[in-house]
Order: C-alpha cells, then structure tokens, then sequence
C-alpha cells in the first residue's frame, strides 16, 4: 500500500509535536527539581510536640525552601515539657540563661542560603534555648534571619527582642506567630523574604 505524500508529513509532524511536549515536559520537571535543590532559603525549626514541625513543613512548602529539623541530642519526655513543675527539664533550661541544650547530628552548612527562617515554640515568653545553641553553633552573618513561632497564647513580640538583643550583629526580619496562618497568607508572607 502506497501512502500518500500530505499524509506522511501530517503524520511526521504530528510524530515531531509529541516529542517535543515530551521533552519540554521533562525539562520542566528538571527544572523543579533543580529550583528546589538550588533553594537559598531554607526553615529551620524546633518541634517539641509536633505543632511548629507542621507549620515548618506548610511554610517550607508554599516558598519552596528546604527544611531543617533542630533536634536536641536527649529528646524531650511529656515530664521534661511540664511547665507547671520547676524541676522539670525544659523550666530549668528556661531559668538558666546560660543552657544551650546539645543539637544531634552534624551542623548543617548554610553557606548557600540567603534566607533562614527560625521556627520553634514560645517557650516562658520566649524562644526555647535550644534555639540559641542552633544559633551560636552556626554561620549566620549576612543572611536575613525570620523567627516565625507557634504559641498557646504567647505573642512572639519579646522572643525576637530577646533574640535581637542576644546576637544584635545579626540581621533580624520582623518575625511572625504562625498558630492560625495557611494557604495563601502564608505563601505571600514567606515569599516577601526572597
């Protein structure tokens, strides 16, 4: 059978078409890839109970940032989060100025990020002093610093005074609570920081 010439070439281009959405397709998808592995901003975060760790992962999502969990070396217990007992181990860490709770794992290299977010829960007011460990065991000259916190019922307003006046050298954005904040008001706020 003989096919004729027209529709060889309707053939041909249709063929031709294909693979090129085929190809585009793929760039695409190499491209996102590479967007999120070439990321300059990143969250970082402390999660006690799991709260600041899913407003950490909504926030890294809508920006397109990478995520970094600050882990304490000895986990918390539910008697260590008692605030209601002086000697339970988060109040004596809270009481001591000076506690910088151990980090598990190696320090995270944050040499390509423009943007850190800082996230954890009010603890008495204020950041937990893991936070602080994270911040004086870290390079964060030049970089733009965003607290962000989860609360019961504390304003996030003394913690990033505290964190200004403890490391005054380093470049604090005003910070945010992010108890109730979702879709698109939490994409424009994170997304204002690039």
């Amino acid at each position: 059978m003989k096919i004729k010439k027209p529709v060889y070439i309707v053939f041909f281009m249709a063929l031709l078409i294909s693979l090129s959405a085929c190809a585009m397709g793929i760039k695409q998808q190499a491209s996102a890839g590479q967007d999120k592995k070439d990321s300059r901003t990143v969250v970082v975060y402390f999660s006690a109970t799991g709260t600041t760790r899913n407003v950490a992962g909504k926030l890294a999502a809508a920006t397109g940032a990478d995520l970094y969990e600050i882990q304490p070396e000895t986990p918390y217990t539910d008697a260590d989060l008692d605030w209601r007992d002086d000697n339970s181990r988060s109040s004596r860490e809270m009481h001591d100025p000076g506690s910088r709770p151990a980090i598990k794992g190696e320090i995270k290299d944050l040499s390509r990020y423009d943007v850190v977010f800082i996230g954890y829960p009010i603890w008495w007011y204020t950041n937990p002093t893991i936070i602080n460990t994270f911040i004086e065991t870290h390079e964060l000259e030049g970089k733009r610093l965003v607290p962000f916190a989860t609360s019961g019922g504390s304003a996030i307003d003394k913690s990033c005074d505290d964190l200004r006046k403890a490391y005054p050298t380093l470049n604090w954005e005003k910070g945010r609570l992010l108890n109730d904040v979702d879709g698109k008001d939490l994409e424009d706020w994170g997304n204002s920081f690039k």
